[in-house]
This record gives structure tokens, sequence and C-alpha cells, in this order.
């Protein structure tokens, strides 16, 4: 097994990112550069961390729910409306980041008018 891997773009020789259906997400393109199960991470060596670029159009969102995973989301282009449990929501613009530890209940909603480019980054439990 590697201590470390280079991801190469999509399309480009040596990639392996590949977009996949998540449950509970809607109208948005996710996709994986590295996870467990084929993106990359299982090419290192005791490495845990998964990571894709989700791409959701005006209006694309996720359920309301949550998962056992600590969760960054980090927008890239465009804005995101984040619902997190009892709170008012609250917009995400580029540049801004969300953090929660595992079992926190979340959605996201693109209410702007064009496509939203979010990296997520997950840890999941140890």
């Amino acid at each position: 097994m590697a201590k470390y891997m280079i991801q190469r773009a999509r399309g480009r020789e040596g990639s392996s990112i590949y977009a996949y259906e998540a449950a509970g997400h809607f109208e948005c393109v996710p996709t994986r550069l590295f996870d467990k199960d084929g993106g990359g991470a299982n090419a290192i060596d005791g490495a845990k961390i998964i990571m894709g670029i989700t791409y959701f159009v005006p209006g694309g969102n996720t359920a309301f729910a949550s998962n056992p995973m600590e969760s960054i989301y980090y927008i890239l282009e465009g804005q995101m409306t984040l619902k997190v449990e009892d709170e008012e929501p609250t917009v995400l613009q580029a540049g801004d980041c969300f953090h929660c530890v595992g079992g926190v209940t979340k959605s996201v909603c693109n209410e702007g008018e064009t496509t939203t480019k979010m990296l997520v980054v997950l840890m999941p439990p140890q």
C-alpha cells in the first residue's frame, strides 16, 4: 500500500474521480475524489477521509437528515442555504465553510440562480 496518492482531474489519464447517486440528494451531481470504495483512498494504507465535489443546480438540495460522519462543506462557487437542526437557515457564499460532528441533522439547498460547486470532506466514525 502507498503512503500518498495524487488524484488527476476528471477525464485525465490516471483519474479515478467518479459521479454517483446519493440517497437524499436532489438535482445535483455528487462526485468522489477520494473514498474507501474506489476514488483512491483504498490505495493509501490506513486512509479514512472521503472527499468530493457536489454540483447543485438551482433548486438542488439534500433531505433534512443526519449521518454518522464528521462533515465539512466548503462553497467553491455559488451559494447554498444551510439548515441545521433548530437554527435559522444560513446562506453560505463562495469561500464560506461549515463543519460539524457526526449525527447533526442538516440540509442544504441552492436557492441561487447559478450552479453551486461545494467541496465535501467526510470522516467516518473511528
